[in-house]
């Protein structure tokens, strides 16, 4: 005796069954029938089982990352992978509603061998998939960053699964491997919410270096965008051939890189009109050639004769 039909099959048949005595009914041929059932039976099931778990699974899926205060860095992802989930039912589903159980266990058992030799073959897909997990995990960065890495640096726009799109500050867009941003060093200047800026003002060796900190420190003070804590400071860090280095350190809050270009960029010009008007001078590099011409290089070289004068 045959062991009876499973339900949801025999609810199968009796709906491919259905659509193909309306098409004998008009005309088809029983055996074009048949095949035009199984395949509008497909096509609906899919549209109507995708577009239910859409409208009913995505909002609900929605609903619980909020509650558990997941940002849009973390919620990106996590809709793609319900999305696909979405598919993958609805496309099961399908298969079984239309009658296609058979071919779906051998589509399953097919998969499952190519799914090996697709392994080998998408190494490094499958590394760049890992490591953006890791990036979503650890999270070095986020979307709107400003990152540096290998020489580039730029805004972060999109973050998936495989790559992450950055666009330079010369409007480039760059699509980067995930598994190269997490292999190496990753420079997230805006990670924290201040920012350190350093810059070195030279001055002169006849000019008062107690006189400069001061103006290098009240310009920082008097501006609106340059952090009152920590407090700006001004170290004597270099004593070279032409001038005096004094190191000035200042922080900003939320930085971006435009507004660190601007602030420093304001700062130094502040600090550069103090100078002009204290009397303060920033020297240029300078050289100083002295002694004999015929000792220091030879006389055909420095446009001379040896028995001149």
């Amino acid at each position: 005796m045959n062991p009876p039909t499973p339900v949801p099959l025999q609810n199968a048949i009796t709906l491919v069954d259905t659509v193909a005595e309306f098409l004998n009914g008009i005309g088809v041929p029983p055996g074009i029938a048949d095949a035009i059932a199984a395949a509008v039976v497909f096509l609906v099931a899919f549209v109507v089982i995708y577009a239910a778990g859409k409208a009913l699974i995505s909002p609900l899926f929605d609903r619980v990352l909020e509650r558990r205060d997941l940002d849009e860095h973390a919620r990106r992802p996590l809709r793609r992978i319900v999305s696909i989930i979405v598919v993958f039912v609805a496309i099961s589903a399908a298969f079984g509603l239309a009658g296609f159980g058979n071919f779906l266990q051998s589509l399953a058992t097919v998969a499952a061998a190519a799914t090996l030799a697709i392994g080998f073959a998408m190494q490094d897909v499958l590394k760049n998939f890992v490591a953006g997990v890791f990036i979503y995990t650890d999270k070095p960065f986020r979307i709107g960053d400003w990152i540096e890495w290998d020489g580039n640096a730029g805004i972060v726009e999109d973050i998936s699964l495989r790559v992450s799109r950055v666009r330079t500050f010369d409007n480039e867009l760059l699509t980067v491997p995930n598994s190269q941003l997490t292999d190496g060093v990753i420079k997230n200047p805006v990670a924290k919410d201040k920012l350190r800026l350093k810059f070195v003002f030279g001055i002169g060796y006849d000019d008062d270096i107690d006189t400069a900190t001061d103006i290098i420190v009240e310009e920082a003070e008097q501006h609106d965008e340059i952090l009152d804590d920590p407090a700006p400071s001004v170290r004597l860090t270099e004593l070279a051939d032409s001038y005096v280095g004094l190191q000035s350190r200042i922080w900003i809050a939320n930085p971006s890189r435009a507004d660190w270009v601007r602030t420093r960029a304001e700062y130094v010009k502040n600090v550069k009109q103090r100078f002009d008007a204290e009397g303060i001078e920033i020297p240029f590099p300078q050289r100083d050639l002295s002694g004999d011409v015929s000792i220091a290089a030879p006389a055909e070289l420095v446009g001379v004769r040896a028995d001149d004068d």
